[in-house]
């Protein structure tokens, strides 16, 4: 933010034009324009991006979650996840198996699966007796 203030003190006093005060910033034109609008009607209060304090929406009710997590706790403990989402569905649930799962991860009932490693690691070819130079200077 204090880079915005930076880049608004030069606008002001006339060092920087809008534009290059937008790329010094790293967005566009029309962006720092609204930014402006922002900040004189609120301050920096007015520049905080409002989508990352607000709750989503879509998100499931917390009642939901918990009372997921205690089912599972009190009467499944030990079934692995897909054992219990089949269960789930069966008794009228409607959330998705990957939803369950993150809950379930997320209250720490059930552990994250290790990592997979890669499959095929990338190396560089070895080079060939009479392979080509291509013109880019690359041996591919």
């Amino acid at each position: 933010m204090e880079r915005f203030e930076e880049a608004f003190g030069a606008w002001t006093e006339s060092r920087l034009t809008q534009e290059e005060a937008a790329r010094l910033r790293g967005v566009c034109e029309r962006t720092f324009r609204r930014w402006i609008d922002r900040y004189e009607e609120a301050g920096l209060d007015g520049l905080i991006d409002k989508r990352l304090s607000q709750a989503s929406s879509r998100r499931a009710p917390v009642d939901e979650v918990m009372g997921l997590v205690d089912r599972y706790r009190n009467r499944h403990r030990g079934w692995n996840v897909r054992h219990f989402h089949a269960w789930y569905r069966r008794d009228g649930g409607k959330r998705s198996y990957t939803w369950v799962k993150n809950a379930l991860q997320a209250a720490g009932l059930v552990a994250r699966a290790p990592r997979r490693g890669a499959h095929r690691k990338r190396r560089e070819p070895a080079p060939w007796p009479g392979m080509l130079l291509h013109q880019d200077g690359s041996r591919l």
